[in-house]
């Protein structure tokens, strides 16, 4: 079964976006890089994006995109979902190149809207975010 994991908010300050849902909803700060800001209320997860390079946001939205970028689904099984996603019409988009554990434990996908959508593993969102995933 495939419960919401994370939206992902690609934003302008990555910094003031965070304090703002830090300060308005009480999210916590659980992961922070050059380019991402994870927060977190203990269920799901507010990724905040800045993507500054065409590197970093691989896809036709480029990197002054803001708005909604992608969400994100955790899964038991990310072939056997797939299969799932494809056959209810969804479209592969690819992976992150640099994300360790290839298409076992991650995969992207466009809904029929070509919304972006992540299909991970409990062990890949365990060990890339350590955000909670057993609630």
């Amino acid at each position: 079964m495939a419960k919401l994991r994370h939206l992902a908010l690609s934003v302008k300050d990555l910094e003031e976006s965070a304090k703002f849902y830090e300060s308005a909803f009480g999210m916590e700060r659980v992961r922070q890089s050059k380019v991402a800001i994870m927060l977190s209320d203990g269920v799901v997860s507010l990724a905040l994006l800045h993507l500054r390079s065409n590197d970093n946001a691989p896809d036709e939205r480029g990197p002054d995109y803001v708005g909604l970028h992608h969400m994100g689904f955790l899964v038991d099984d990310v072939p056997a979902s797939s299969e799932a996603v494809e056959a209810a019409g969804g479209t592969y988009h690819g992976q992150i190149m640099n994300v360790g554990g290839g298409p076992e434990s991650e995969r992207k996908y466009r809904d029929p809207n070509g919304v972006v959508i992540d299909v991970t593993s409990k062990a890949h969102a365990d060990s890339s975010w350590r955000v909670p995933t057993d609630t």
